[in-house]
């Protein structure tokens, strides 16, 4: 299994156009885009065909979390910190994704993405491929219900979503 990791120049270019679409397209209810130097703490999280391992995941509020994401399934997979509303309006993002070609079951067709418009670069999100591994670095909110999904569709529908737990204390 190969596993891919955006590093140097990439993973730079990806996060500035990440923090500048978060912060414009998300509200501050469910936190906001991290850096690595403010990292708390690393979880990895493994996503399998129709759920994350772990199921739900404790933080604190004002907390910045990496999180190490890792598809190990058979077909593409997301990570997306968020809210039911959130993910209800990035599922059409999706669907029009898979439609058009810039995605399938188990690939990633970057060329349609970029040409169509659809980056998929949020900072609360990463959508990868079976084996690949990538990261969201996320800062926390001070309160609120927020979890992580996968809007590849028909999958949040199968139950391919998690909870935060928020927790004060150490």
């Amino acid at each position: 299994m190969s596993k891919k990791l955006l590093t140097g120049t990439a993973l730079a270019a990806a996060l500035t156009a990440s923090v500048a679409l978060a912060d414009a397209g998300h509200n501050s209810s469910i936190g906001k885009p991290g850096t690595t130097a403010q990292t708390d703490r690393t979880i990895t999280v493994e996503m399998d065909e129709m759920k994350y391992s772990p199921e739900t995941i404790k933080v604190q509020p004002g907390e910045t979390i990496r999180f190490e994401v890792v598809n190990v399934g058979t077909v593409v997979h997301e990570f997306n910190i968020g809210k039911s509303k959130t993910w209800d309006g990035h599922s059409g993002e999706m669907m029009t994704m898979m439609q058009e070609g810039m995605m399938t079951a188990t690939t990633l067709n970057h060329d349609k993405m970029m040409k169509g418009g659809m980056m998929h670069d949020d900072a609360n999100s990463i959508l990868l491929e079976p084996g690949d591994t990538g990261e969201v670095v996320w800062t926390f909110p001070e309160g609120g219900e927020i979890g992580f999904a996968c809007n590849v569709p028909g999958h949040r529908e199968a139950g391919m979503q998690g909870d935060f737990e928020m927790f004060r204390g150490s």
